[in-house]
């Protein structure tokens, strides 16, 4: 499969690139600098755009078959996922294609006890501006005609192993026997190249986690 990925250079971005050419597919990554991309493989191509301009998305993107954006805002600028979302849209419609992957956020997933994590107590409230961010980016996509799937990480994510193991829900933190909600970057990105082969949940989300 031909990808195209945003958001290449950053932890998840990278992890989802690996998996993907691990697989064997061909990736186009996307990035703003060229030079912070530090990988190299026969199948990886290099494109220059910027995610917030619907132009440069719809160059980058257009004869490939699927998108994946990895994209996450610099701190102070959580908006810019909105903004993202609304250039994906009008980037992706000017290029003719209709599938679009988003890694998202885990704010906006319910808890055991119905309410939103970002609602509950513990949540980091320095976090809460880039919970809401990407509350909003999913309603844009999920209000959209895309074919879209919207890939929530759980509570906690960092590097760690590539086990293949891990468990799916929907709407609702996956989480242990201990009440944790977590998943290594690597696993992750194993569920989204998943999604990508497999299309399991076209124009919906879903979730992961131990």
């Amino acid at each position: 499969m031909d990808v195209v990925v945003f958001g290449a250079t950053g932890t998840i971005g990278r992890a989802i690139v690996q998996e993907a050419l691990k697989r064997k597919h061909e990736v186009t990554a996307v990035v703003r600098n060229p030079a912070s991309l530090e990988l190299e493989h026969e199948r990886l191509h290099v494109a220059t755009a910027d995610i917030l301009d619907p132009a440069t998305v719809a160059e980058a993107v257009r004869g490939h078959e699927e998108v994946i954006s990895a994209f996450g805002p610099a701190a102070g600028r959580e908006n810019d996922l909105v903004r993202a979302a609304e250039s994906l849209l009008e980037g992706l419609q000017a290029a003719g294609l209709q599938r679009l992957l988003v890694v998202g956020g885990a704010g906006s997933l319910k808890t055991e006890s119905g309410e939103w994590l970002m609602d509950s107590p513990g949540f980091p409230e320095k976090f809460r501006p880039l919970a809401e961010a990407h509350g909003h980016a999913y309603e844009i996509y999920s209000g959209s005609a895309l074919d879209y799937t919207y890939i929530s990480p759980p509570a906690t994510i960092r590097p760690g192993r590539r086990t293949g193991q891990f468990r799916i829900g929907l709407d609702r933190l996956v989480v242990d026997e201990n009440g944790d909600s977590s998943i290594s970057v690597e696993d992750f990105a194993v569920a989204v190249v998943d999604e990508l082969e497999e299309g399991n949940f076209s124009r919906n989300r879903f979730t992961v986690g131990y």
